[in-house]
């Protein structure tokens, strides 16, 4: 396959897409709430809390009085053979007897029942936690599929740019072969410079074919047109401009922290949940029964009615040990909740770390960068002036609007990157919300 026409089936790929995904124009607020309805990930974390909040009012079950009936119908068969001082008497009845009874239940004592109570708010703390993190997370996922798709871009543009200028040098060249100004040698290398420029070109076209997609599996769509960054948007620094306070706030204040710390403090009480095995349960009992049958021998009918009201005292004495290895289990899972804690502590102050540190420097870079493309900018229009001239050749000008697109590249890369670790610094200390992309959304314009 020749390499035009690989270029020519990724622009069908391209085409395929929009085919699977309907298109449509959306900003970077828009792609998020799109993803927020369609993406399964999320769905599935959604899914998950709602079962987690079911844990508190199944505990609060053990408080609450427990009430149950039963009946009964039995056909009976009943002989009887009675032996007297003289004689012997026989009898056989054949009858049917009905019985039903209410049952009242109310826990007095059960410490498990109270503890286990106590754990099911941790649990559902746990639950939202994770579930307010799964937002988070969300989040920073349309945000960098997003950034990927317009970096994307910016790369193929610069690739092409490249290609374009590599082209005219392929083609001056052999116009020089030609006339003889210039050996075969040059030619080769300029059409061997070509030939790998294409190829750059292809993987760049492959590259934002696979973000595109990428993008739109989140949303369930094509994106269509993304908006791009404005040419002056303005990044904002830290606040506060310290490092110390954010890595406090991360080990304080993180999502991931706070859902370990509602685990820890659980498995604490699971622990308490163990030990109450050896205390004893009191329950007030009530009950109330009727039974319909025969009386002795077969004579008459019965109905008896049954009405009790009392505390029943439960003492538990030796259960074989599984008290004690439960509670042992029990300790062991709460040593390990707990270093897991200290693990999330440490990961939240890293991560704060990182990403404080990827806005600072990215800024800079930005800053860099941006002086670099002005001098770049500058760089061209001397070279255009030298070709205008004389003084420069056409190759000279192309290099330099080449160096330009590169520059655009490498600044848009790191301006998206920029904003990326300003989200990420938020999700750090837990305080990422779809308002921080409505502050980022408003750096964008439609292309």
């Amino acid at each position: 396959m020749s390499l035009k026409s690989g270029v020519r089936k990724s622009s069908l790929l391209l085409l395929a897409l929009c085919a699977v995904f309907p298109s449509y124009a959306a900003d970077l607020l828009q792609v998020y709430r799109a993803a927020l309805a369609h993406d399964a990930q999320y769905a599935a974390a959604r899914a998950t809390a709602e079962a987690g909040r079911e844990k508190q009012p199944q505990a609060l079950a053990g408080l609450l009085p427990t009430l149950g009936a039963t009946g009964n119908t039995f056909w009976n068969d009943t002989s009887y053979d009675v032996k007297l001082d003289t004689s012997k008497a026989f009898y056989r009845n054949k009858y049917n007897s009905n019985a039903y009874s209410v049952n009242l239940t109310q826990p007095l004592f059960r410490w498990q029942n109270f503890v286990q109570y106590d754990q099911s708010k941790l649990l559902v703390m746990q639950s939202e936690a994770t579930f307010a993190q799964a937002g988070q997370d969300l989040i920073l996922r349309v945000a960098q599929a997003y950034f990927d798709v317009l970096v994307a871009i910016e790369n193929l543009r610069a690739v092409q740019a490249n290609k374009s200028a590599i082209g005219q040098q392929l083609a001056q060249a052999k116009k020089n072969f030609e006339v003889g100004t210039a050996t075969i040698t040059d030619t080769y290398e300029s059409q061997s410079r070509f030939d790998l420029a294409t190829a750059q070109e292809i993987a760049a076209v492959n590259e934002l074919e696979v973000k595109r997609y990428a993008l739109g599996v989140l949303v369930g769509k094509d994106p269509g047109d993304l908006n791009r960054l404005k040419a002056k948007a303005v990044m904002e620094a830290p606040q506060p401009a310290s490092m110390e306070p954010w890595v406090e706030a991360a080990e304080r204040d993180s999502l991931i922290v706070q859902a370990q710390q509602a685990a820890a403090e659980a498995a604490g009480k699971a622990v308490d949940i163990t030990r109450a095995g050896h205390y004893p349960t009191l329950d007030v009992v009530a009950n109330y029964g009727t039974n319909n049958g025969p009386g002795q021998f077969g004579l008459g009918e019965v109905d008896t009615t049954t009405r009790q009201v009392g505390l029943q005292l439960t003492i538990p004495i030796f259960q074989g040990g599984a008290v004690n290895s439960r509670t042992r289990e029990a300790l062991a899972r709460r040593d390990a909740e707990r270093a897991t804690l200290d693990s999330a502590r440490r990961n939240a102050a890293l991560n704060a770390r990182q990403a404080y540190l990827g806005v600072v420097n990215g800024l800079a870079e930005v800053k860099a960068l941006e002086a670099a493309l002005v001098s770049s900018l500058s760089s061209l229009d001397s070279n255009r002036l030298g070709y205008e001239v004389g003084v420069r050749i056409n190759i000279d000008v192309l290099n330099a609007e080449n160096q330009v697109y590169l520059t655009r590249r490498d600044l848009a890369r790191a301006r998206f990157n920029t904003l990326l670790s300003q989200l990420k610094l938020k999700a750090a200390v837990g305080s990422l919300a779809e308002t921080d992309l409505e502050t980022i959304n408003t750096l964008f314009e439609a292309p």
